[in-house]
């Protein structure tokens, strides 16, 4: 009981402006490694315990001091949550495929979501309706039965010659298995890191956008939650790791 009292009155010892200090040690910085976190708590409480100062950085997480974003790093940064506007088209396409075909998996996604983050505002559209593999023909053969301009998993020369003609198109495609998905207002949508590793594969679907991947990935990391670990482990299921890695170090971007 007296252990208790004495480490309910330590946290709260800490608490008196010592969110104060902790911003003015680390600020500019935009991650703060766990390691330096503790050094700091040492170099300000010597003697506290390890498991003090543990309990202490999990207090600052939950008052929201401190956001965990990866492994061993922190940051001050909140960013708000992606949720892109859904279309009441997108919304349609969605609902009537889920409800003909309820077993198949899908995700929906509007290329007007890139006007946000793109310096060149696009005034062609596209929706693209993503599925398993196995499930592509089914899911193309029932939109062509209520909506015009569908095309199955087009290539570039299908995109010269016909798609760049129609201000809007549906587009369906095979879903890659393990792509970070969310649901957003009752529809499955991409996450917003699927979105950025499938810029930099997919120069056909994306070809809009290839001259301004910079500004893309700028503005939403700039704007938006990424989470480290989930773009990381999309890109490595897509063998681009090592381009994200290298676009993330030269652009300096904030995580």
């Amino acid at each position: 009981m007296l252990f208790l009292t004495i480490f309910v009155k330590k946290i709260a010892a800490l608490s008196t402006g010592f969110s104060d200090k902790l911003h003015a040690r680390f600020e500019g910085n935009i991650t703060i490694p766990y390691s330096d976190l503790f050094a700091f708590f040492r170099k300000e409480f010597p003697d506290l315990a390890e498991k003090t100062i543990n309990w202490k950085i999990y207090q600052l997480k939950s008052e929201g001091v401190l956001s965990h974003i990866s492994r061993g790093f922190y940051t001050f940064r909140k960013k708000s949550q992606y949720h892109p506007e859904l279309s009441s088209n997108l919304k349609r396409i969605y609902n009537k495929i889920n409800k003909e075909l309820p077993l198949v998996n899908l995700c929906v996604w509007d290329s007007r979501w890139f006007n946000e983050f793109m310096i060149h505002q696009l005034f062609r559209y596209f929706i693209v309706v993503e599925t398993e593999k196995d499930a592509t023909n089914a899911v193309f053969n029932k939109l062509t039965g209520f909506i015009k301009n569908v095309f199955l998993d087009p290539d570039q020369e299908l995109f010269n010659r016909y798609i760049v003609n129609f201000d809007e198109v549906v587009i369906v495609k095979s879903l890659i298995s393990e792509a970070p998905l969310l649901e957003w207002d009752k529809i499955i949508i991409p996450s917003v890191e699927k979105l950025l590793i499938d810029c930099l594969i997919d120069t056909d679907l994306f070809a809009a956008q290839q001259d301004e991947l910079d500004q893309i990935f700028q503005s939403v990391f700039q704007k938006y939650e990424v989470n480290l670990n989930k773009i990381s482990r999309y890109a490595r299921r897509r063998n681009q790791i090592s381009e994200l890695e290298k676009r993330i170090n030269r652009l300096n971007l904030n995580l």
